[in-house]
């Protein structure tokens, strides 16, 4: 058994529609009510959420993106390459991961309603990391992209979003 499948079983992780594993792991208790929340949410939300997070070698996060803030945490593992579409057409890349020295990150926030997708690092095996997300995450508040769709909006990133879609 590789170290990705024992952290899978260990955690009991499950398949995410995105890519990769996850598993719940904090619902607050409160919530935010709907009326003091931007307009792009639909209903209450709970003040956090966070799950553990899992890709291996030849899976990947597709372009995906959510209305709320996403902080990335590093746990064990190899480094995770995050891409995000900014406004503007840049593309931006971050590397998670615990080599600072390497320029890897510990953690690292997504901004609400940014696209972006990652997948491991050349050379790494499997990034277990864990996902905080404020206001609290709801599948409702989440997109899965068209690569077409993505690509008339970004041309200049074509073969990025075609890789990274599903």
């Amino acid at each position: 058994m590789t170290k990705a499948e024992e952290l899978i079983h260990f955690f009991n992780l499950q398949p995410h529609q995105e890519g990769g594993w996850y598993r719940k792991t904090y619902k607050a208790s409160e919530k935010i009510k709907k009326d003091a929340l931007p307009e792009r949410f639909s209903g209450d939300r709970f003040f956090s959420t966070a799950i553990y997070y899992l890709l291996e070698k030849g899976n990947f996060s597709a372009f995906h993106k959510i209305k709320s803030d996403e902080c990335w945490h590093f746990y064990d593992g190899d480094p995770l390459e995050i891409f995000m579409l900014e406004p503007g057409g840049k593309l931006k890349k971050v590397l998670l991961g615990k080599s600072f020295e390497a320029g890897q990150v510990f953690q690292f926030v997504v901004p609400a309603g940014c696209w972006f997708a990652s997948c491991p690092a050349a050379g790494s095996e499997y990034c277990f990391a864990g996902c905080t997300v404020s206001p609290g995450f709801e599948f409702e508040d989440f997109e899965l992209a068209d690569a077409k769709e993505l690509v008339e909006i970004y041309p200049k990133h074509k073969k990025l979003i075609e890789e990274m879609c599903r």
